[in-house]
């Protein structure tokens, strides 16, 4: 978590951009009847039976401190999906950076092994080389920029049915451009310090004597009674 934590902090690079990436799917659904369109006074009617026309995968790519974004619609999220993924990401977006810090979640086909398997051995060490891997910890993909972008997403692009592959790519190249034009950046305001109060509980505890009155302490150098600020009091961890 740490780890991730102080990749945001780091200051805009070209050289070495930080990258959010994180994918999710699209259920494509058609209307079997069409719907009846909005007039003044009246919202839009549609029925709710729907028809299935499949699924689709959808990956995200963010620099937040660069304000851009891609999104990119694949039929399937395979490892030769990825790797053709992180081909584009180095070749096309970053061509002329040295490195490309990646921040992702760590799925069976988010590793350098699915370059190999995608590509010839000397073509994957190539772009092997240019990526600087981390990895968010189990259950906190939440700390992934990525993810506030694909929310985004979801919100003003996939929140209506779409029937077809070609449509939905259409419709989230379209938000990508103007989201890209409008230079949306993300604010991220989480650091180490808030994690080691507000997280507390994910630290193991540290035994050991109050530095006043000897008194046992957990994960602090001072009992609730002699801390030395507020943020020490919110560190006290109670023994189990």
């Amino acid at each position: 978590m740490e780890d991730i934590l102080e990749m945001y902090k780091r200051p805009f690079d070209p050289s070495r951009p930080v990258v959010g990436m994180d994918e999710t799917t699209k259920q494509l659904v058609a209307d079997v009847r069409i719907p009846i369109a909005a007039k003044p006074g009246y919202p839009q009617k549609y029925d709710v039976e729907y028809h299935r026309c499949g699924v689709a995968n959808i990956f995200m790519f963010t620099e937040p401190l660069g304000g851009w974004r891609r999104v990119s619609v694949t039929e399937h999220r395979k490892k030769l999906d990825w790797a053709q993924q992180i081909r584009i990401l180095l070749q096309e977006d970053y061509p002329d950076a040295e490195v490309v810090v990646l921040i992702m979640d760590n799925l069976n086909t988010h590793g350098i092994g699915s370059l190999y398997e995608a590509f010839p051995p000397a073509k994957a060490r190539e772009l092997a080389r240019r990526l600087e891997i981390h990895y968010t910890p189990k259950h906190g993909s939440w700390l992934n920029i990525a993810e506030i972008e694909l929310s985004v997403l979801s919100r003003q692009c996939l929140d209506r049915r779409i029937e077809s592959m070609e449509r939905l790519d259409r419709e989230c190249s379209s938000w990508n451009v103007k989201r890209n034009g409008l230079q949306k950046g993300v604010d991220w305001q989480f650091t180490t310090a808030d994690a080691r109060i507000k997280l507390k509980r994910l630290y193991p505890l540290r035994k050991g004597k109050c530095a006043v009155c000897g008194q046992p302490t957990y994960g602090t150098t001072h009992c609730p009674q002699h801390a030395s600020s507020l943020s020490e009091l919110y560190l006290w961890v109670e023994p189990f």
